[in-house]
């Protein structure tokens, strides 16, 4: 569940700040939950561990640890236990009530985003395209649905985001039904349980999953630059992305006495 933990952080924190919006469940005629958001939907998942990590806290210290710092604890534990860097995380966050399904159809990246949509989009929410590229190799975890890279399938040589030949092949086996195919593939196809910079190797030899991946790349320019320096330098990637968790994590909270603490993740305090 590591990479799908991490994902909640980031999709939580895209849409209205870091107050576990994301959450929230529908309840028709009172409230549109951002599950079925499309860039969530039958997509993100892990809500079930986060309930039970909320229930234990409950009983341990009642009324005391938000739901939205929840994601961001279980988003580091996930990346350390992975291999990855652990670094502090700022608490104090506190939970919305409300969700905001428009604003997650419009806010989320999508997978099939070029460089331009990826640093506009990030830059939407104060974050720069050093901090972009960093993200992105979050993706060192977790898996996609083959929907999400089945257009990719079809190799065509004048597409320099296009998959290497072996690496598309494989993906074929893994997806014989192309999108309709309901299999998860790993992100990262070298070390997909390990937090490390195999990412961004993958992305120099054309084997970015899905194409927001591989433009990061493929695109002369910036990202190409960043990509190219954690390739190299594992502690490079390791720096940046633990200064831009800790950025992202600061994306417009409630604090004080705005919001409240959920006693459930899922439903606003009745």
């Amino acid at each position: 569940m590591a990479g799908s933990l991490l994902r909640l952080h980031f999709h939580d924190c895209f849409v209205q700040g870091c107050d576990a919006s994301l959450l929230l469940k529908t309840i028709p005629g009172v409230m549109e939950g951002e599950h079925e958001a499309l860039p969530n939907l039958n997509s993100v998942r892990g809500f079930e561990v986060v309930d039970a990590i909320k229930a234990a806290l409950e009983q341990e210290c009642p009324g005391i640890v938000s739901c939205a710092d929840i994601l961001a604890l279980a988003a580091r534990d996930s990346v350390a236990v992975s291999g990855g860097p652990s670094y502090p995380v700022q608490l104090g966050r506190r939970d919305s009530l409300t969700a905001n399904r428009e604003l997650a159809n419009k806010n989320l990246p999508g997978f099939n985003f070029n460089v331009t949509d990826l640093v506009a989009g990030f830059a939407n929410v104060g974050l720069s395209t050093r901090d972009m590229v960093a993200l992105s190799g979050g993706h060192s975890i977790g898996k996609a649905r083959c929907n999400t890279f089945a257009a990719r399938l079809t190799p065509d040589p004048q597409d320099p985001t296009a998959l290497s030949s072996y690496y598309s092949s494989s993906l074929q086996q893994q997806c014989p039904a192309g999108a309709a195919s309901d299999a998860l593939v790993d992100l990262d196809v070298t070390t997909p349980i390990q937090f490390d910079n195999a990412y961004y190797s993958n992305l120099l030899t054309n084997r970015g999953l899905l194409h927001s991946d591989q433009v990061l790349y493929s695109t002369p320019g910036a990202t190409r630059d960043l990509v190219s320096l954690y390739a190299q330098s594992n502690s490079a990637f390791a720096k940046d992305f633990v200064a831009a968790m800790l950025k992202m994590g600061r994306i417009t909270p409630l604090t004080g006495s705005e919001g409240q603490v959920r006693n459930q993740c899922g439903y606003v305090n009745a």
